[in-house]
C-alpha cells in the first residue's frame, strides 16, 4: 500500500492529473518488463534516435529555451550538443556492454569456504523512474539531460518531472524523445512527461516507481528524499541539492602566479551570472593578497540575467543573509543591469577564515546565482582547519606550488581532507564546466548529494541498476548475458578472470 497523502490542494496550471497520472504510471509499469530484456544494442540505437531528432530540431528548441530562461544563444546551442552528445556515448557503453558486470563462476567442489555451485550474476534495471528536472540547464539537466539518458539506458522506463521554469520546452522536448523512441520500437509507456509539484510527489510515493533522481535545491531535494525513504518500501533518491565549491590558495601559489588565480576565480563565479552548481562560492586567501586586485576586476564588469524572476528572488534573499552578517564585509555590491530583464553585476564579499568556521552554516551557504565570498586567512593552519569543517561538496579546488616543500606538503594535506568531502577535487583549476566523460564524478556527500554516485557521466547508469545472481539456473532459462554461447558478445568475468566477448561461458555440471 502507498503511504497515506495529505488532502490534494488545488490543481496547478497545466498539472497532470491524477486520472492522466495513473495512465502513466500503468503504462510505464507495463513497459518495464518488455524494454528491461532488450539487447544493450537495441536500446543504444533508440538513444542515438532520440539525439538525432534533438538535433534535427534545434532552431526550434533553442528558440524556446531562450523565451523560457533569458539565457543567450550560444550557451543554449553548446548545451544542446552536450545534451545529445551524452546520449551516444550512453549508446556507446551499451553497445560494449561491461556496464552490465557479468559474471559467471562455475561449479567447484574444491572450494575453500565449501563447495560452490554454478552463480552468474548481472546488472539489472531497477524499475519505472522519476527524473525531477533542473532550472539551470534547460537541456542537459531536463528533459532528455543526463537522469534519463542514464535510466533508459539502465532499460528504465522514464517519468520526467518538468521543471515549470521552461514548461513549453519541455512539453516540445518530451514530444520529440516520446516519437523518436516509438519511431525506434520501444515499448509505449517507455517515457512521459509529468506536470505539477503534486504529481510529481504522488508519482515519487507510488510503488511503481523504484527510484527518483533530482537536481536543484537542498531544501526541495531533501523534501522529495524524506518521501522516497518514508514509503513502506523506500526506494533509492539520488539528488543532487547544493554546493558551495570552496577554493584553498596556499600562500605560495598566491606568491607565484596570484594575479592570474585572481582573475580566473572572477571569471568561474561570475560564469553565467553565477548559475551552475559548480560556481566556486568560497576562495581562500591569505589576507591581504587579494581584495584590491578582486575588486578592481569587478570594478565595472557587466551584469548578465538570471533564469527567471524566481531565481531572482532567492538570490536576492541570499544575498541579503550574507550581506546583513556582522562578520561579512562587502567589497563589491552587484545590483541590477539596466537594460536587460534580470542581470544583476557580480558581488564579491568577504570574511576571514576565523569568522567563516565560527558560523559556517550561514556564512558558508550556497547562493546560487553572482555572489562569492573571499575568506582571508593569517596562518596556512586556517586552510586544513576550514577544509576539516565543511560539509560534502561536488568540487574542492586547491590552488598550490608542488615545487615548494612548505607548499606541498600543505597541498597534500589539503587535497587528502578534501577528497573525504568532495567528488570532483581540482588541482590548480577552476570547477565550472563539468565535462561528460567515463571518468568524471559528479556528486559528493551531503548535503552535495543524497548518494555516493555521480549524475554526469557513464557510470551515472549504476544508479538504475541492481545486481541478481542465478544459482544452477538452466542455461536455457538464464538471461542472454549470462548464457554460455554470450549471444550478445558482452565482455565478461569466468572465474574472477575477465574474459573476451568471444569466449563461451564455463562448463556446467
Amino acid at each position: 500500500m502507498p503511504p497515506s497523502k495529505a488532502p490534494t490542494p488545488p490543481t496547478e496550471p497545466s498539472a497532470t492529473t491524477p486520472e492522466a497520472l495513473e495512465r502513466i504510471l500503468a503504462a510505464a509499469s507495463a513497459a518495464a518488463a518488455p524494454y528491461g530484456a532488450l539487447s544493450p544494442q537495441d536500446r543504444a540505437r533508440m538513444l542515438r534516435e532520440v539525439a538525432a531528432a534533438l538535433d534535427a530540431d534545434t532552431d526550434a528548441l533553442v528558440g524556446l529555451a531562450g523565451e523560457e530562461t533569458r539565457l543567450p544563444e550560444p550557451r543554449l546551442r553548446g548545451e544542446l550538443v552536450r545534451t545529445t552528445f551524452q546520449l551516444r556515448l550512453f549508446a556507446d557503453l551499451l553497445d560494449d556492454g561491461a556496464y552490465l558486470e557479468a559474471a559467471l563462476d562455475a561449479p567447484d567442489s574444491g572450494w575453500p569456504t565449501g563447495p560452490r555451485p554454478d552463480l552468474r550474476r548481472m546488472l539489472v534495471p531497477v524499475g519505472p523512474v522519476i527524473v525531477f528536472a533542473a532550472s539551470n540547464f534547460p537541456f542537459a539537466f531536463s528533459v532528455a539531460g543526463g537522469d534519463t539518458a542514464a535510466a533508459l539506458a539502465a532499460g528504465c522506463p522514464v517519468l520526467l518531472k518538468a521543471h515549470p521554469g521552461h514548461p513549453e520546452l519541455s512539453r516540445h522536448t518530451a514530444r520529440l524523445v516520446t516519437e523518436a523512441l516509438a519511431g525506434a520500437g520501444a515499448p509505449g509507456g517507455v517515457f512521459a512527461l509529468v506536470e505539477g509539484d503534486t504529481a510529481g510527489r504522488d508519482a515519487l510515493v507510488d510503488p511503481r516507481v523504484r527510484a527518483g533522481a533530482f537536481t536543484g535545491s537542498l531544501r526541495v531535494g531533501r523534501l522529495l528524499f524524506d518521501l522516497a525513504a518514508g514509503r513502506p518500501d523506500p526506494v533509492p533518491f539520488y539528488g543532487e541539492l547544493g554546493s558551495i565549491n570552496p577554493v584553498f590558495v596556499t600562500p605560495g601559489a598566491a606568491h607565484s602566479r596570484g594575479a592570474e588565480i585572481w582573475a580566473g576565480y572572477v571569471e568561474s563565479f561570475a560564469l553565467g551570472a553565477g548559475q551552475f552548481c559548480t560556481k566556486p562560492g568560497l576562495l581562500l586567501a591569505p589576507a591581504g593578497a587579494a581584495e584590491d586586485a578582486l575588486t578592481a576586476a569587478l570594478s565595472g564588469r557587466a551584469g548578465a540575467p538570471l533564469l527567471n524572476e524566481r531565481i531572482e528572488h532567492g538570490f536576492q534573499a541570499g544575498l541579503g543573509t550574507l550581506t546583513g552578517h556582522p562578520a561579512v564585509r562587502v567589497l563589491t555590491a552587484g545590483d541590477a543591469a539596466g537594460g536587460t530583464a534580470g542581470a544583476v553585476r557580480p558581488s564579491l564579499l568577504a570574511t576571514t577564515a576565523r569568522d567563516l568556521l565560527a558560523d559556517l552554516d550561514v556564512i558558508g551557504a550556497e547562493v546560487f546565482g553572482p555572489a562569492s565570498v573571499l575568506v582571508t586567512y593569517t596562518d596556512p593552519a586556517e586552510l586544513t582547519a576550514v577544509a576539516g569543517a565543511i560539509q560534502g561538496q561536488l568540487t574542492a579546488t586547491v590552488h598550490g606550488d608542488a615545487d615548494d616543500p612548505v607548499d606541498a606538503a600543505l597541498s597534500r594535506d589539503l587535497l587528502r581532507e578534501l577528497s573525504r568531502r568532495a567528488g570532483r577535487v581540482l588541482w590548480n583549476g577552476w570547477p565550472t564546466g563539468v565535462s561528460v566523460t567515463h571518468a568524471m564524478t559528479h556528486g559528493g556527500p551531503y548535503p552535495a548529494t543524497t548518494s555516493t554516485f555521480t549524475s554526469v557521466g557513464t557510470t551515472s547508469i549504476g544508479r538504475f541498476l541492481r545486481p541478481v545472481t542465478y544459482q544452477g539456473v538452466p542455461d536455457a532459462l538464464l538471461p542472454a548475458a549470462l548464457r554460455d554461447a554470450n549471444p550478445w558478445k558482452l565482455p565478461r568475468r569466468h572465474d574472477g578472470r575477465p574474459a573476451i566477448p568471444d569466449d563461451t561461458g564455463p562448463a556446467r555440471a
